[in-house]
């Protein structure tokens, strides 16, 4: 059980969008008791004097890559030292589950390997409860909650070929899908640039969504395309919500390359009038002008027809590569805008290693080589697990996008542990900053814009993937807090020296225990798994209905 703590003087900003106010916060037993009021510090087991800080609910990352390191890392250091406090895995369709009978579980951690950090790893699950009852038995520091991934949902079942499911495939995939939910998830995640969902019709995306919505859950999109068909590929997705009805979360919206800057403002004028009809539509984005990536959602679909195999077997002929490089010939962005990030960690040559950090461009120059021929070696050597970060966006669209009502902030990160395996290569600085950035940044200087600000950082989250008692402090919530000086709260990661973590952040509490203090991280990991509504879960050999 947790101590009976005070949170006493701070400046509450609840997550609700109410305005903010001086208030203490009495917790315990890991939920807030009581917010404001007469609360009486005398029987308090500790008091923790907020006198000039903001307090705040923690920060809910609904898109995340942590399937993997929270099991490698569970201290989640780079996220909980800037105020994340909960989870969402299972984004862009790369989860870890379900593993249907039959499936290539070899070829299906290939292709998720933009999530695969920790080689040693043992995958030891076979399905969405087997992986939740992996995550409680690492204990994380953070609550985790997961979403579905379409690619091990579908690759399971149809393979890596570009072919649509027949229909018992697809009453077996919507019968997986429906499965996943009963285990806990909180909806289905796509990502139509992988393989094998880039293959993936709007009839089987349509079907799919009929069960997330008869289901409840959420349908995630990362959306066939975010440069110069960024408007069709948001289109489909909103003819996918209103067919289905299903709630509908459009990740990471940006416009890739100068050339399609400005498209967002008509992608969220889709979103508006989707929101107007009556269907609930939102989107996320983080604070930053650059992505992260594997390189091989580059690839032209015919390229990965078949899996991690057969493209490198097509990257050895010389006539395949230069068909590869004529579908490149007119992308939005240059290869001075493209920085390699990490390359796997087994078996990889010293002068990529050395390399990591250096835009492709810069590589090429200095092996007196192509750009693309660069690339596409790096494909051949390493497959999806070669990652870059990626520019070519405009600030005026990242601000367009934030200042959007239907946008919710999300880091699009992973929870790294800079001196572990997983803090290797050169990560998207989103990873250890995003939610400060954001704060310090783009939330305004007045409280009104401070309280809605936060709410785009955890009660809008929250409630977006139907997590009930996360995101706000009020009475009965779960007692995640965030403590931090407003006027020193800043991001220190940075593209060059991206492992840093924020200053400003004075206390982090995950269930009323603190994780984060002034000395930094506690070692405390009393994070919980939160499963979806009505669903049930093995626990000592009963059934548990979580709710």
């Amino acid at each position: 059980m947790s101590e009976t703590l005070v949170v006493a003087n701070g400046l509450v900003v609840d997550g609700t969008g109410a305005p903010p106010r001086v208030a203490d916060v009495l917790v315990g037993d890991g939920r807030v008791v009581q917010v404001g009021g007469t609360v009486q510090r005398g029987g308090a087991t500790r008091v923790i004097d907020a006198s000039g800080l903001v307090v705040t609910p923690g920060f809910v990352d609904i898109h995340t890559h942590s399937d993997l390191t929270l099991l490698s890392a569970p201290e989640a250091r780079s996220k909980v030292r800037q105020g994340v406090t909960t989870e969402v895995v299972g984004n862009c369709g790369l989860g870890v589950t379900p593993l249907a009978p039959g499936a290539d579980v070899a070829a299906i951690r290939e292709a998720v390997g933009y999530l695969d950090l920790d080689p040693a790893l043992a995958w030891s699950w076979d399905d969405t409860a087997g992986y939740l009852d992996a995550v409680e038995a690492a204990r994380p520091a953070v609550n985790t909650a997961t979403l579905t991934g379409h690619l091990p949902l579908r690759a399971g079942v149809v393979g890596f070929t570009d072919r649509a499911p027949d229909p018992a495939e697809l009453d077996r995939m919507r019968g997986l899908l429906a499965d996943t939910f009963a285990a806990g998830s909180l909806g289905l995640s796509t990502g139509l640039v992988y393989s094998p969902l880039c293959y993936a019709t709007e009839d089987e995306l349509t079907a799919l969504g009929r069960t997330v919505a008869f289901h409840d859950r959420v349908f995630t999109w990362h959306v066939r395309d975010y440069a110069d068909d960024l408007l069709p590929s948001v289109d489909q997705a909103l003819r996918v919500a209103r067919a289905t009805g299903c709630r509908t979360q459009i990740s990471h919206l940006a416009s890739v390359g100068r050339r399609n800057w400005g498209a967002v403002r008509r992608a969220l004028d889709a979103v508006e009038d989707a929101l107007s009809d009556g269907f609930r539509v939102a989107v996320d984005i983080y604070p930053y002008l650059h992505g992260n990536a594997p390189l091989s959602q580059l690839l032209p679909a015919w390229a990965q027809d078949g899996g991690a195999d057969a493209l490198a077997r097509r990257l050895r002929d010389r006539a395949v590569r230069d068909d590869i490089a004529a579908a490149w010939a007119d992308r939005p962005s240059g290869w001075d805008e493209i920085t390699l990030s990490r390359v796997p960690s087994t078996s990889r040559p010293a002068a990529d290693e050395d390399e990591v950090g250096t835009t492709i461009a810069d590589i090429a120059a200095r092996r007196g080589a192509d750009p693309d021929e660069v690339a596409m070696d790096l494909l051949a050597a390493y497959g999806s697990g070669v990652l870059i970060v990626a520019g070519g966006r405009s600030e005026d669209d990242l601000r367009t996008v934030l200042d959007h009502p239907a946008c919710v902030v999300a880091s699009d990160g992973q929870a790294l542990d800079r001196d572990g395996v997983t803090g290797a290569g050169s990560p998207h600085p989103r990873s250890y900053g995003c939610f400060p950035r954001y704060l310090s940044r783009y939330a305004g200087g007045t409280d009104l814009e401070l309280a809605r600000a936060v709410r785009r950082c955890t009660g809008a989250p929250a409630e977006l993937m139907g997590l009930a008692g996360t995101g706000t402090l009020t009475s009965g919530a779960r007692a995640d807090i965030v403590l931090f000086d407003r006027d020193r709260l800043a991001d220190r990661a940075t593209f060059t020296d991206p492992q840093q973590y924020p200053e400003g952040i004075a206390e982090v509490l995950v269930g009323g225990e603190t994780v984060v203090d002034t000395d930094g991280h506690t070692g405390r990991r009393p994070g919980r798994v939160l499963r979806g509504p009505d669903s049930t879960d093995r626990v000592g050999g009963t059934v548990r209905t979580s709710r």
